[in-house]
């Protein structure tokens, strides 16, 4: 009798939990809020970047990359390895002083935190360093989009006589050629070349790499229908964003880098940023009077922790350079209401790599 009554509570309990509905998967359990209903036009998560949506500039130098794999797989593969261990190397520096990662720091958001940065020959450059977080996902690449992708990017400063100060593609490939273990790894990865250690091959690496960093923010999260990502201030900013117009530069996956604009389309930049040279932007480049104060608009992600801000750094705090961004680019005087609101939803784009990315040995 014992042993029915036993038997009987141990199906009871066996029903109970039969009967406990099951975990639904969040995905199943999404409402759309009307705030995200209308971000959606204006925003894509990290997430929705995909083999079916690979931006054109992901297949440039026949450095094919599976997007899915980049954005939910940290692993490295031996060419993002190789990668980043030359994006480390202060030896791809004439006098071995600096690395990528000198002025595009990974302990500190892919930036230094200088308003202009120091090069191999101790003087410092012209323009403010951006983050190489997220930059695989601009259009073009450096304030004035003179380099197509990441992979020409890299190979520029390396010969730029203020940077890297490398004389020649040669002079470093001879030093590279040199080293042992850089034959074996260039090998490794490059096995149907005759002679893999190449500039081409150098620069293929380091792009290679830079793509992993593409990591998920709160803001990611809430695009994807986690409204309690957000709190009520940050939704607020993200409503004034939108409503004052800065969704027009900056929208898309990168929130920004995907277009040239004037800075200072209501008013000239310098009044306002007080920056002590002029930087005439891509005219440099094209001498079209046009082109004047026209820089490619950065990508807002990690902006919290980028600063000093603008071509030129010459602004120290994000509360700064959102109200003078109303100004030159909107023509609005934003009320410090708005300014505090947009800065809280700007923050909730922060986000940090994995750890592993952030060492020169892997």
């Amino acid at each position: 009798m014992k042993k029915n009554i036993a038997l009987l509570a141990i199906l009871s309990f066996i029903s109970c939990k039969n009967d406990e509905p099951k975990e639904i998967p969040l995905a199943d359990t999404k409402v759309k809020t009307a705030l995200m209903v209308e971000a959606d036009d204006y925003f894509k998560p990290i997430s929705s970047v995909s083999n079916k949506n690979i931006p054109e500039n992901f297949q440039q130098l026949n450095n094919p990359v599976n997007i899915t794999s980049v954005r939910f797989d940290d692993r490295l593969n031996d060419k993002e390895r190789l990668g980043q261990k030359l994006y480390y190397d202060k030896r791809l520096s004439k006098n071995g002083t600096i690395s990528c990662n000198s002025c595009h720091n990974l302990d500190t958001y892919g930036v230094d935190n200088s308003p202009t940065s120091l090069g191999d020959t101790k003087a410092f450059g012209n323009r403010n360093s951006p983050s190489v977080i997220y930059a695989s996902l601009h259009f073009k690449q450096f304030w004035d989009g003179r380099a197509k992708d990441v992979e020409e990017q890299a190979g520029m400063p390396i010969l730029n006589p203020v940077e890297h100060a490398i004389p020649s593609e040669d002079f470093l490939i001879n030093r590279l050629r040199g080293i042992e273990e850089y034959q074996k790894l260039f090998k490794s990865v490059y096995p149907n070349d005759k002679e893999p250690v190449t500039y081409a091959n150098l620069t293929n690496a380091i792009g290679s790499f830079e793509r992993k960093l593409l990591p998920e923010s709160r803001f990611d999260k809430w695009l994807d229908g986690n409204d309690n990502a957000l709190d009520e201030t940050e939704k607020a900013g993200l409503k004034s964003f939108i409503n004052n117009g800065c969704i027009t530069c900056h929208s898309g996956v990168a929130i920004g880098g995907q277009m040239m604009q004037k800075f200072g389309l209501y008013g000239n930049y310098w009044e306002y940023t007080k920056s002590k040279t002029t930087d005439n932007g891509i005219y440099d480049l094209t001498k079209n009077e046009t082109d004047k104060f026209m820089f490619k608009t950065p990508s807002l992600r990690n902006v919290e922790k980028t600063y000093p801000y603008f071509h030129d750094g010459s602004v120290a705090k994000l509360e700064d350079a959102v109200k003078i961004m109303g100004k030159l680019q909107t023509n609005k005087e934003l009320s410090e209401t708005e300014i505090n609101n947009i800065v809280a939803f700007l923050k909730t784009l922060t986000a940090d790599i994995d750890e592993k990315y952030k060492k020169a040995d892997n």
